[in-house]
């Protein structure tokens, strides 16, 4: 067989993400909606700060009445009111007479600037705090200074977040602050997950002899989980057409908007995925030079988008790494959808048979810049290879052989948390 008879990367991805579409909206509860994608715009109802108010615990003042004060010289201020967090005062301040203020407290009306409680004589520090009849101020402030103001950070009717926004801690904090309870979102993409083959057992089941326990449907439920996605496990089927339509259907009942499976797409006597897919649906595609993970099988199983990825667990950790990822991102309404590249140095000699090849490394970071080291045997059975790695080295197309020094592209899994220090 021919190269020109499969894919590549490239021509494969491009099939898979055209054949997805992204998912329709919903609207959420606020906190539901972190890590999801806006699905219109959002225009604040209100101003934030709704209110002019302080930025500190101190006294609220006319500024003028604190020209030339200092340590040696204070200025003497006749207290005329205290107002708290939540409270509003109506009191006004008059030249010579000031209001002791608690932070987010709104301004009272004459007012026109605030001086911290540390640059006057009250004993701030004391537990009770009782409201003194006149207070020194040992400097000078500005008009405005230590208030916010009204619309200072958003005002009524900006548009303040757009469609396609992610939704992250921030996001729904300000959200809250302008009384946003509920929110469209793109609504999450459903995603079946079925393993295939007559040696699987399910994992709470002892080994028995020519059996391995089903971790793919398993470590496919979690790529899906991290992504935002719900996962719909159909379980194992075997290696019979009828086996493998009966799980299908389960998913087919539950109105998953996508198929993947593991196994059973190669070209084994008992590789039957594909057969059901010619059968029933249609395959665009079963096999793309890429290493690990040549045999894919991208198609539709009753009109839903399927991908069968390969067996062995890290073909099928990073097949889907490269094509699940990227089309369950775009379902779910997200625009960048491949994980962040970063350019290294190798310090190990790397083999390849030409295909793209995705080798498993760790990053990590130097004077100089990024360096990657191999984490050992990279066969398509060593899934704690890919417990080591941070990332991913991408291979291109052609080329079998990389010395140590090269430059390749790092697609990064992790981030090295020295980065971040």
């Amino acid at each position: 067989m021919s190269n020109a008879e499969y894919l590549t990367v490239k021509e494969a991805l491009t099939a898979v993400l055209a054949g997805v579409s992204v998912l329709p909206a919903e609207q959420v509860p606020l906190l539901n909606a972190l890590g999801r994608v806006l699905a219109e715009d959002v225009t604040a109802q209100d101003s934030l700060p709704p209110f002019a108010n302080s930025s500190m615990d101190g006294y609220a003042l006319v500024a003028a009445d604190l020209a030339g004060a200092t340590k040696e010289n204070p200025a003497a201020l006749q207290v005329v009111g205290d107002v708290a967090a939540g409270a509003v005062l109506d009191v006004m301040v008059e030249p010579g007479t000031a209001v002791r203020i608690m932070t987010g407290a709104p301004m009272p009306p004459g007012a026109d600037a605030v001086v911290p409680v540390e640059d006057t004589n009250e004993a701030w520090r004391d537990q009770e705090r009782s409201l003194p009849t006149q207070i020194q101020v040992i400097r000078s402030v500005k008009q405005g200074d230590y208030i916010r103001h009204p619309g200072e950070d958003i005002e009524a009717g900006q548009t303040i977040l757009q469609k396609g926004h992610i939704l992250r801690p921030q996001e729904v904090g300000v959200l809250a602050s302008l009384g946003v309870s509920q929110i469209s979102v793109n609504r999450r993409p459903r995603v079946a997950i079925l393993a295939t083959g007559d040696e699987l057992l399910e994992v709470d089941q002892p080994l028995q002899p020519g059996k391995i326990r089903n971790s793919n449907g398993y470590t496919q439920a979690a790529q899906i989980l991290a992504l935002g996605a719900e996962p719909v496990q159909l379980g194992i089927a075997g290696d019979t057409e009828t086996a493998v339509r009966q799980k299908l259907q389960a998913g087919l009942d539950a109105n998953v908007d996508l198929f993947i499976s593991s196994a059973g797409v190669s070209v084994g006597a008992y590789d039957v995925v594909k057969a059901v897919l010619e059968q029933e649906g249609n395959v665009g595609f079963w096999r793309v030079r890429m290493r690990p993970g040549k045999p894919l099988a991208y198609g539709t199983y009753h009109g839903v988008p399927y991908l069968g990825l390969p067996g062995n667990p890290v073909s099928a950790m990073v097949s889907f790494e490269r094509f699940a990822r990227a089309a369950i991102r775009k379902m779910a309404g997200h625009t960048q959808l491949e994980r962040p590249t970063i350019q290294v140095t190798v310090q190990d000699e790397i083999d390849s048979d030409g295909r793209e090849s995705y080798i498993r490394a760790i990053v990590s970071p130097t004077a100089e810049g990024f360096v990657a080291s191999l984490t050992g045997d990279q066969g398509s059975h060593i899934l704690t290879s890919l417990v080591k790695a941070n990332a991913l080295l991408i291979l291109p197309e052609g080329r079998k052989k990389v010395e140590p020094g090269s430059q390749l592209k790092a697609w990064m899994l992790d981030w090295p948390e020295t980065v971040l220090l």
